[in-house]
């Protein structure tokens, strides 16, 4: 247990670090720098927490992480009188799927020069690479959106 929480320790700071330097790159302001990396850290390790400890497909456990940065950054964007975008884009770039992506275009590249009778099996690699990725991607999307159809109020933030 105690190892669990190191870990999700662990992967909290270096995800806060990680959504910091996004929301420095898209000059958030001042003000809300400390909840953008908040929720870069609840997203990762909601979903670290949801691998490690539940056994759940990173698809899902992705999901899960995302769903979190939205109600986070709606309540956020709610509190703050700031648009939930802030919080969400940096929270949501921490679970962008970089392995699986990378993996993608590598395989992609090495189909080009692999033996005729070796080709499938990098074929199916590279496919269940990239279905990963766009799985992970949409879990990003309708994970950010859902509180926002679900906590839809009439009233506008800002």
């Amino acid at each position: 247990m105690i190892n669990l929480l190191w870990i999700l320790v662990q992967d909290a700071f270096w995800s806060a670090l990680a959504a910091m330097g996004f929301a420095l790159l898209f000059n958030v302001p001042r003000r809300t720098l400390l909840y953008a990396m908040i929720s870069g850290a609840i997203g990762h390790a909601i979903r670290t927490l949801a691998i490690q400890q539940f056994g759940a497909s990173i698809e899902l456990a992705t999901l899960l992480g995302a769903m979190a940065v939205g109600i986070w950054a709606k309540f956020l964007a709610y509190r703050m009188k700031t648009p939930s975008m802030i919080f969400a884009v940096c929270g949501a770039i921490t679970l962008v799927p970089g392995v699986f992506a990378y993996r993608t275009m590598i395989g992609i590249l090495q189909i080009t020069s692999v033996p005729i009778d070796e080709a499938s099996i990098t074929l199916v690699a590279v496919s269940v690479n990239a279905i990963k990725t766009g799985l992970i991607l949409v879990a990003i999307a309708v994970g950010i959106v859902m509180p926002t159809l679900l906590l839809n109020r009439e009233k506008p933030v800002v």
